[in-house]
């Protein structure tokens, strides 16, 4: 992997400048963490070299004197929204994330249900998390929010909003997606602090959109692709700018909603701390790049993967085709389209010689490998196996897998399981090649390289079954493929 971010530089930065943030304020520090704690994934693409914990290490850091409150929003619920990277839902990623922050010692306090309503799958979850004695709180809509200032800092606004019960001075609010009410939730806690005479502030911990990098830089793009679902939009800061004639990049929500915070400030403190919403920030990571050529290329590839993802959900009916027009407005921005992605490419090219469905699977070190449908196998299983081979430094022709065993498993399918499709998916080739190595040498040095397939591209074009998605998933394959075909 080509990288481009410093992330030993940036643990350092970040939690000196989140430190200083927090003896910023008095009895009490909201801080809001955007993206994900465990796992941000999206991070370490654009940014080559960032490591998927960074923020949850600053936090061990702190965990003495820090509390998680996660906030998840009725409608994701009821919609049953999917955490695409890990393929489950947002209601089981917050159970995820309280046993995970609870194993390595960090503190739950709660969970807050924001835009609270009574809808059936709300109920069953809030049921759930009570089953497991874990507090429950409830925010609801406000009309006219973020605008109307003076109904959201009243009885009928943030007053209706249960009062997070909080112990440590430390409140990290967070959530298994985007579009959660994370910032919602920390200015209607302060909004009840004050009223309690408890003097408590706010700051964000924001990963994207880097604020010192320029509006149109691939890494900023590749924000405004993931969020495509909640129609964000990086803008420049113009508090910022008023404020200290500098331009700075944030985006719309944090901007419609500053007056807000300015106005919640100025009823607690008498002024607000800050002049633009950049000001409310903490984050270090454009200071952090190494080599900005190589964050630019992993953030286009990323462009190109987030148009994919869209382009899944809309024939799946998932997403309207403004989402997608929107995601590929976002690569004409970048100027690039799906054929700058080299899996992509090469599939294509296979799929014209080959006359049938195929793959293509970019390795570590850009090593492209192809593999094509087949009597046995589907193109997701040829581009892993023949992937192994290369990784293994086998010829192309080697036999792994005696053909003889593959009978057993396709008649079992068909005649017994009911399956259509007689070829096998990467799991049954997976199990199969498994089997082999016991007797050949071969097979199990290409079952020893199935750990090096974490962080590859691939491109499938055709759909691909949820068995073959959830397999790739799991060894960590990036895969885009062509959801209208096959």
């Amino acid at each position: 992997m080509k990288l481009g971010f410093d992330n030993n530089k940036y643990l350092n930065l970040q939690s000196e400048h989140i430190k200083e943030r927090i003896a910023q304020f008095g009895d009490k520090l909201y801080l809001e963490f955007g993206g994900k704690l465990f796992d941000d994934y999206h991070a370490s693409r654009v940014l080559p070299g960032f490591a998927p914990d960074s923020k949850l290490q600053m936090l061990l850091q702190l965990k003495e004197h820090a509390e998680i409150v996660i906030a998840i929003n009725a409608n994701h619920l009821h919609e049953k929204k999917i955490r695409s990277d890990l393929r489950i839902g947002y209601d089981d990623e917050v159970l995820r994330l309280i046993e995970e922050f609870t194993r390595i010692g960090l503190y739950v306090g709660s969970v807050v249900i924001t835009q609270y309503t009574s809808q059936k799958e709300v109920k069953k979850f809030e049921a759930k998390l009570k089953k497991r004695n874990i507090p429950v709180y409830r925010h609801y809509t406000i009309e006219g929010y973020p605008t109307n200032t003076k109904k959201i800092i009243s009885e009928k606004g943030f007053g209706k909003n249960d009062y997070i019960q909080t112990t440590r001075p430390l409140v990290v609010v967070t959530a298994p997606g985007p579009g959660s009410g994370k910032m919602a939730t920390c200015l209607s806690q302060l909004y009840h602090e004050n009223i309690h005479g408890i003097k408590a502030g706010y700051a964000k911990f924001e990963t994207f959109p880097v604020w010192n990098l320029p509006l149109n830089h691939p890494v900023n793009i590749a924000y405004e692709a993931a969020t495509a679902d909640l129609n964000d939009v990086n803008m420049i800061d113009p508090f910022h700018l008023s404020a200290y004639n500098q331009i700075t990049v944030n985006y719309n929500r944090d901007i419609e909603i500053f007056p807000v915070l300015q106005h919640m400030f100025e009823e607690i403190y008498g002024q607000s701390p800050y002049k633009s919403p950049t000001d409310m920030g903490v984050n270090m990571a454009g200071f952090c790049i190494s080599n900005d050529e190589n964050c630019r290329e992993s953030a286009n590839q990323e462009i190109i993967r987030r148009y994919y993802a869209t382009k899944t959900r809309y024939y799946n009916e998932q997403c309207s085709e403004d989402e997608l027009q929107k995601q590929e407005l976002l690569m004409q921005q970048a100027r690039i389209n799906p054929m700058d992605r080299p899996c992509v490419k090469a599939s294509f090219e296979k799929e014209k010689q080959s006359k049938t469905f195929s793959g293509a699977i970019e390795l570590e070190d850009g090593t492209i490998i192809t593999g094509k449908t087949s009597d046995f196998m589907g193109p997701c299983s040829s581009i892993v196996m023949n992937a192994l081979k290369s990784l293994a430094d086998l010829p192309d022709e080697e036999i792994l897998i005696d053909v003889e065993a593959f009978g057993p498993i396709q008649m079992l399918k068909t005649s017994y399981l009911g399956s259509q499709n007689p070829r096998l998916h990467t799991n049954e080739v997976l199990i199969a090649l498994a089997l082999s190595a016991r007797t050949n040498p071969n097979a199990q040095k290409a079952l020893e390289k199935l750990k090096e397939l974490k962080g590859t591209q691939a491109h499938i074009t055709s759909r691909v079954s949820n068995v073959d998605l959830t397999l790739f998933t799991n060894l960590g394959i990036q895969l885009t493929y062509e959801a209208q075909k096959g």
